[in-house]
């Protein structure tokens, strides 16, 4: 979704197919193909894309337009391909999960709730395993101490297409000096958080996200984001602010 582009209005099809995605994903670890989604809605392949095409533009989904099929290849915090995440729930692999801020959310979802969710990432740079346990959106574990949630993009180039560049550049990272690490690897500049900062950040998604029907579509506003994390305490002049 382009930037500062007023909010669109769900339609009816559109509900139906993002409640049906969530519910699908949480059951079975991996996201619905056609049959699954017109089996559980009744609606056309037409209407299907149509809706995966507006989620799209909500922020809800990400799907390769240029494809006959409209691949579906992100419903976050899921993934549809192998991530920096991996979610276990139970100590079984569950899914993948898109980008560092979405493994904070998603214990939070309505079906994980009261669950242990196990998060085995790494550090972005050395790749040494980074563990961390939510439930119900209290993290109860965290190894190594002190691990940062990292942000390699400003919020000016989120979204520019599809939100794909904004979630491969949230990781996790284990301090600051690995921060730094990463960014000279990647030739980016990037803002640091703590995980509690991280929580907040998501707070809002990780409330409405299943719990609301009717949670309205995404809007990219970069200034309003910058300041929020401003507010929160995180450092942004990296990005210039």
């Amino acid at each position: 979704m382009a930037q500062n582009v007023p909010p669109i209005e769900w339609t009816d099809n559109a509900l139906i197919v993002r409640e049906f995605i969530f519910r699908y994903w949480c059951a079975t670890g991996h996201g619905p193909n056609y049959r699954n989604v017109h089996e559980a809605t009744g609606l056309s392949r037409r209407d299907i894309i149509q809706a995966y095409k507006e989620l799209q533009l909500g922020i809800v989904v990400v799907v390769d337009q240029d494809t006959q099929n409209c691949n579906l290849i992100k419903a976050p915090p899921f993934s549809s391909f192998p991530s920096q995440v991996e979610l276990y729930i139970d100590d079984v692999f569950h899914s993948y999960i898109g980008c560092a801020s979405e493994a904070v959310a998603v214990s939070n979802m309505p079906p994980f709730q009261g669950k242990d969710c196990r998060l085995e990432s790494y550090c972005a740079c050395c790749l040494q395993p980074i563990t961390i346990i939510s439930n119900t959106f209290e993290v109860r574990h965290v190894e190594p101490a002190g691990v940062l949630w990292h942000v390699t993009t400003s919020p000016w180039d989120w979204n520019n297409t599809d939100m794909e560049r904004m979630c491969d550049s949230m990781n996790f990272v284990i301090d600051a000096d690995h921060a730094t690490t990463y960014e000279h690897m990647t030739a980016t500049r990037g803002v640091r958080a703590s995980l509690d900062q991280a929580k907040e950040f998501v707070r809002g998604t990780a409330h409405q996200r299943m719990h609301d029907y009717h949670w309205p579509p995404g809007r990219m506003d970069p200034a309003g984001i910058i300041d929020g994390l401003r507010r929160l305490g995180v450092d942004v002049s990296p990005w210039g602010a």
